[in-house]
């Protein structure tokens, strides 16, 4: 079965320690959030998961379907099956969206390159149904994209490469309630073929992408694991409950 092992892993970021020692698993047809203040590590992980370099790994393993790929490059991870939708996704001038998309699927399954009619035909298919329109293919990446049409291009993206694990790193941010329910449609039509990290502040996205299991992150660690009842909880008496903590704004890690 395909899943997705994390054992212990401790990540610096300039040599300041920000996971220490998380361990979670995602398995096919599984969707697990992970909620937590700013500067908690959430999204540390999704970057260390994918092979960052600026993110080092200093103990713990990376395990996907069996493979230990700790010390894989980011490229061979990608081609392995994992998958990070960007919280800031780049805008790349001089590359239509749609060259792009062709070129990713390609590189994910370099075997077996898909040709240009069964391509267009099948973004066409995935577009109509993220209700984006196909004028879009044409534009440059994500250059001049809103931050909901920026979104939904990640989650495109998702629909086409098919990898075996998703991490969505908060997908919802600066969507409104129209594209939140789209973009959810739309990772709910493919959750049962791969597992599914969803990263969020908010209950809210968890109305339409429901999870398995939540793990609540606090100083690189995960301190509390629940169902999804355990956002609703959050929602109303937020995170100092679990911390101990007074909720303090502090820039995202």
């Amino acid at each position: 079965m395909d899943n997705l092992k994390i054992d212990d892993l401790h990540v610096e970021v300039e040599g300041k320690e920000i996971l220490s020692g998380i361990n979670l698993e995602v398995k096919k047809g599984e969707v697990v959030a992970l909620m937590g203040p700013n500067g908690s590590g959430k999204s540390t992980l999704s970057f260390a998961l994918m092979g960052h370099p600026k993110y080092r790994i200093t103990k713990g393993r990376i395990i996907l379907n069996g493979e230990d790929i700790t010390l894989a490059s980011p490229d061979e991870r990608a081609r392995k099956g994992l998958f990070l939708s960007f919280q800031y996704p780049a805008e790349i001038s001089g590359i239509t969206f749609a060259n792009f998309l062709r070129s990713a699927m390609n590189a994910r399954n370099p075997d077996k390159k898909i040709q240009v009619f069964d391509f267009l035909k099948l973004l066409k298919e995935k577009m109509k149904q993220l209700s984006m329109p196909e004028k879009f293919a044409e534009r440059y990446l994500n250059e001049g994209f809103s931050g909901g049409e920026k979104k939904r291009a990640e989650i495109l993206q998702l629909l086409l490469l098919q990898p075996k694990i998703a991490i969505l790193d908060e997908t919802d941010s600066g969507l409104d309630i129209d594209s939140l329910k789209i973009v959810a449609d739309g990772v709910n039509s493919v959750k049962k073929d791969m597992g599914v990290i969803v990263i969020t502040h908010y209950q809210r996205l968890l109305n339409y992408i429901v999870p398995d299991v939540i793990h609540i992150i606090h100083k690189g660690k995960i301190i509390k694991t629940g169902g999804k009842e355990l956002a609703l909880e959050l929602e109303e008496n937020g995170y100092k409950k679990f911390t101990g903590e007074e909720e303090k704004n502090v820039a995202v890690v």
